[in-house]
């Protein structure tokens, strides 16, 4: 089970479970047509935000595979929202989990992303007894046409696993897919001075 002590802090950030109060911060995101582009989901009303918002609250732990961890980032001066990273555990036995990450535009190119990110895949791969979820693999995904995504993937120290070229069809025509991953071996080396 993964339960992290929050707030997470960062040396700009504060990674925290989302509240009732975060619905006009999440709404300047989600409404959004250029957040939403890239997207599984259109840009949302005020009730579709609502109603996202309502799922997000009960996204605070990971307590079995096929959950996912959802958090808040907050500038800590203003409490502002700005975006929000993820945890998805893909599998126990085969020890795989998938992050994610959407940030509101006016917040991106200053890194923000990327650290908020670097505190997710730290929880995923810290082992059990110290506080993480133990796992073995993650792996990012994000639409071939998304370049600051792959790119932050590629910050990250991802590689590209995988190019599906016309995999579905999204929003009305067929889409691609770049699959970044990384194994924790190879976070430990980065994490090393």
């Amino acid at each position: 089970m993964l339960h992290p002590d929050y707030p997470i802090e960062t040396a700009r950030l504060s990674l925290r479970p989302f509240r009732s109060e975060d619905l006009a911060d999440l709404l300047a995101i989600q409404s959004r047509p250029d957040v939403a582009r890239y997207l599984y989901w259109e840009p949302r009303d005020a009730g579709q935000a609502r109603q996202v918002l309502d799922t997000k609250l009960h996204q605070c732990a990971l307590a079995e595979e096929g959950q996912t961890l959802a958090l808040a980032v907050v500038l800590p001066e203003s409490g502002t929202v700005i975006g929000e990273v993820s945890l998805r555990w893909l599998s126990r036995e085969h020890r795989q989990g998938e992050i994610g990450f959407v940030f509101h535009p006016d917040h991106q190119g200053r890194g923000l992303a990327r650290e908020a990110a670097e505190a997710m895949l730290g929880l995923g791969f810290a082992g059990v007894g110290l506080g993480g979820l133990g796992l073995h693999r993650i792996v990012g995904c994000c639409d071939a046409r998304n370049l600051a995504s792959a790119r932050l993937l590629e910050r990250l120290g991802m590689r590209r696993e995988a190019h599906f070229v016309h995999n579905e069809i999204f929003k009305g025509e067929w889409g691609e897919e770049y699959v970044y991953a990384m194994l924790d071996r190879e976070w430990t080396e980065r994490q090393r001075p």
